[in-house]
């Protein structure tokens, strides 16, 4: 199966890199990251963000520390096969969709070292057949060794959709069968799945995105982009969690909605909320725990700057 090629035109996206270095001192000064407890989803962003750095700055100690980062989320969550969730006690499983996003991580660094690349393939090739039941779907968690679903987890939505997309610009030829799995589940569910929690609907556009002739893309597009409609509370400018709960909302699920918008939609209007959004979420402090989470600041890091997660794209 051949790579995809490129949306034409490119996307813009936005690219503040002043705010993405003020931010990166603010988090070392007080360890929440790249040092502080390892949590895959927000390493596997931070490792973007690294190499997304190098890529506007040429700095090659930016590639040094996202080979850090990568040892230490190998030393640290490492399971065989595949990799813990996080480095929390209540943390412990393994998540699909962490994993395909991890995937893309070294997918991102291994265009700059191809070491990196061949592990992803091999995590892939390792992982994928515990996930997956071929015609059924993928388990959304597994327990740490992979032994078995987790219980009170069942088959995932997105999961087809992340595995599909990002295998194929991993390893198109070598994934040549997993992907073809992928493939029919999301030929198998794509007409009936309807997208509303806010993460979700971001991460779909960010999927859709890579490959926006495909059927599957063009259809949850189109439906990603009307439930957000439903989630944009206008004023004051953020997106709820689900529709009919105005009031619940939260930083990061908001900066993934961005990424979603930037890669997918990145008309002057939707790039109008992006920025509203951004605004809204500068000033705002929820109170609790997230305030100093590493996985509210490395996403809006990744907002303010997609670089690698929109691959191409023009800056605006």
């Amino acid at each position: 199966m051949p790579a995809p090629a490129p949306a034409t035109p490119p996307s813009p996206v936005l690219r503040d890199v002043p705010y993405v270095l003020d931010k990166l001192a603010w988090m070392r000064e007080r360890g929440i990251w790249p040092d502080g407890p390892r949590y895959l989803w927000t390493d596997a962003f931070g490792v973007i963000l690294l190499v997304s750095l190098y890529r506007e700055l040429g700095e090659r100690h930016y590639l040094d520390e996202a080979r850090r980062v990568v040892a230490e989320v190998e030393r640290v969550l490492g399971r065989e096969p595949g990799l813990r969730i996080g480095e929390e006690p209540d943390r412990d499983g393994q998540y699909f969709h962490y994993l395909a996003m991890w995937l893309y991580a070294l997918d991102r660094l291994g265009r700059v070292d191809p070491e990196y690349r061949r592990r992803a393939v091999a995590l892939a090739r390792a992982i994928h057949p515990r996930f997956v039941r071929p015609g059924v779907g993928v388990y959304w968690k597994m327990t740490e060794d992979l032994s078995e679903p987790y219980p009170g987890y069942g088959i995932g939505a997105l999961d087809p959709f992340h595995g599909y997309a990002v295998y194929r610009l991993l390893a198109p030829k070598e994934l040549a069968a997993e992907i073809g799995q992928m493939k029919e589940l999301v030929d198998g569910t794509v007409k009936g799945l309807h997208v509303t929690q806010d993460l979700g609907v971001g991460m779909m556009l960010w999927l859709s995105h890579f490959f926006p002739a495909e059927r599957w893309a063009i259809l949850q597009r189109n439906r990603c982009l009307e439930i957000l409609e439903h989630l944009w509370i206008d004023p004051p400018g953020y997106h709820c969690r689900h529709p009919g709960h105005p009031a619940v909302k939260f930083a990061f699920t908001n900066y993934g909605v961005s990424i979603g918008l930037q890669a997918a939609d990145p008309s002057p209007p939707q790039i109008a909320r992006v920025e509203r959004l951004h605004r809204f979420f500068d000033a705002y402090r929820s109170g609790d725990e997230y305030d100093l989470a590493a996985i509210t600041h490395v996403m809006a890091c990744s907002s303010h700057l997609p670089g690698e997660l929109v691959p191409g794209a023009q800056p605006i």
